[in-house]
């Protein structure tokens, strides 16, 4: 239009891009032709005029949560003269009726995060990374901290379930790692931790989480139950968390490690480079920080054992065996996520690693057993192996249930169970229980099946004698001949 006050309207429409008929239906309507358009009217008939205000308006107003998929499947079983390529313009219909005349819907709020305020704990599954330990697949999950204002995160491989050690150990680890403590803690774990026990335990371990939260000066809080977006601080970064060590798990090629040490040092790398991205939300963070205590709170839970005459005790369905010195006393044993701390009186005697039922406990019974604790009785009593309940778990490497499996298959029973305690006897007794392992493969694999004597000849040789070595003694005369010069001088 500016350039039709100079030029006439072939040319202004030319300079313009235009075309001449199109500047002359601009010239004589210069609105835009959004205010223009007339709404389009229906070029086929109405297929749910019938049904829709009789019919399906009802419905969703009594159940609001009903698909379309659903109520195509209800109105042509009403109605089988409705056609079957209605499913999009039904779809098209509810979703408007919604956003015009549907029920309210939830609203988040948006919070803003002051520094030093408030952190948050919460359990995420890991087993989908696909980590195996020395070759074994890893069921497990994370305990997950993070400061919802700079983001600074820690996280911790627990073996077990969401229990409240698990939780205390996990959270103390970020605090003295972190170095300070946020004035509010929020996490959801209790109520997913706690739901399975009876009314009185489960309010000795809210109390006990309430302790540990005074011990560091925070006060505990938590979101609704099944409210998960009232987390969101530490859900979505549940996520991040796993997609990253994920990628790091390509990038590193294979996903097995060597043990769970190894593990758990690959993800503390991870959270460290993920930290050091944000040195300087944390840093402006800490001053904010309450100062910690002077120790840490007791995380693990106590109970007391007595040692049976299998030499062993049975804890949380798991029966766990111990030096047979220990047979009638009574141990006081600490619970810790990834192991037990055995203490006759004050006096700390080992150290188991810790066991997990099958199923929960559910009509099973998990076992943690060292062979090195029975052995010497099972040399008395080899036949006590055929049918032992947990003669499976006694073996402590793959090699030798495989050579257990051939000897039984080729000898009488009595014979093999001989042959196999005189097997995990040499391995005690020389500790040579990984060198035995590969040589009992190497002769599986050959087909042939183990001698026990050639095996003890070969592992119980005496060291060999040592080589003779001569050194030459100087002459005496070349002291004189270097002391010379400083008794002329």
């Amino acid at each position: 239009m500016t350039l039709r006050r100079t030029h006439g309207r072939a040319t202004a429409a030319a300079m313009a891009g235009f075309s001449p008929s199109t500047g002359g239906r601009i010239e004589a309507d210069p609105r835009p032709p959004s205010e223009r358009a007339t709404p389009r009217g229906r070029r086929r008939p109405d297929p749910l005029a019938a049904v829709w205000d009789s019919e399906i308006v009802p419905m969703l107003e009594a159940a609001p949560g009903l698909r379309p998929v659903t109520l195509l499947d209800e109105l042509r079983r009403r109605h089988p003269d409705l056609p079957a390529g209605i499913r999009r313009t039904l779809e098209r219909r509810i979703r408007h009726w919604q956003a015009v005349a549907g029920p309210a819907r939830e609203v988040i709020f948006r919070q803003d995060h002051p520094p030093g305020r408030q952190g948050l704990s919460d359990f995420t599954e890991a087993t989908s990374l696909g980590v195996s330990i020395a070759g074994q697949p890893l069921d497990h999950r994370l305990y997950h901290f993070r400061l919802a204002f700079s983001g600074w995160q820690h996280a911790r491989v627990v073996l077990g379930g969401e229990s409240f050690t698990a939780l205390a150990e996990g959270l103390q680890d970020a605090l003295w790692t972190l170095g300070g403590a946020p004035l509010e803690h929020r996490s959801d774990s209790l109520s997913a931790a706690f739901r399975n026990l009876t009314r009185d335990t489960a309010l000795d371990q809210t109390g006990r989480y309430e302790a540990l939260c005074a011990h560091y000066g925070m006060r505990p809080t938590r979101n609704n139950a099944g409210i998960a977006h009232e987390n969101g601080s530490i859900e979505a970064p549940h996520r991040h968390l796993k997609d990253a060590l994920g990628q790091a798990l390509l990038l590193r090629g294979h996903r097995d490690f060597p043990d769970l040490t190894a593990w758990r040092a690959f993800v503390d790398a991870l959270i460290g480079r993920a930290n050091a991205a944000r040195r300087r939300l944390v840093e402006a963070e800490r001053p904010h920080l309450a100062p910690l205590p002077p120790q840490r709170a007791g995380a693990a839970e106590e109970t007391l054992v007595t040692v049976t005459r299998s030499s062993g005790f049975s804890l949380r369905h798991v029966f766990y065996t111990v030096p047979s010195t220990l047979i009638g006393h009574r141990l006081r044993v600490r619970l810790h996520d990834d192991r037990l701390e055995c203490f006759l009186g004050t006096t700390p005697v080992l150290t188991l690693p810790r066991g997990r039922a099958p199923g929960g406990g559910r009509g099973r019974r998990g076992h943690v057993i060292d062979y090195r604790h029975v052995i010497h009785s099972l040399r008395r009593k080899p036949g006590a192996l055929l049918n032992l309940t947990y003669r499976d778990q006694l073996f402590p490497r793959t090699a030798y249930r495989r050579a257990w499996d051939a000897l039984l298959a080729a000898l009488p029973a009595q014979a093999a169970c001989r042959a196999m305690v005189g097997l995990l006897a040499l391995a005690h007794d020389h500790a040579c229980e990984a060198e035995l392992a590969s040589t009992l493969d190497a002769l599986l694999d050959d087909g042939a099946l183990p001698d026990i004597a050639s095996l003890r000849e070969r592992f119980t040789q005496g060291p060999q004698a040592p080589p003779d070595i001569a050194v030459p003694l100087p002459d005496i005369a070349a002291y004189d001949a270097l002391l010379a010069p400083r008794a002329a001088a």
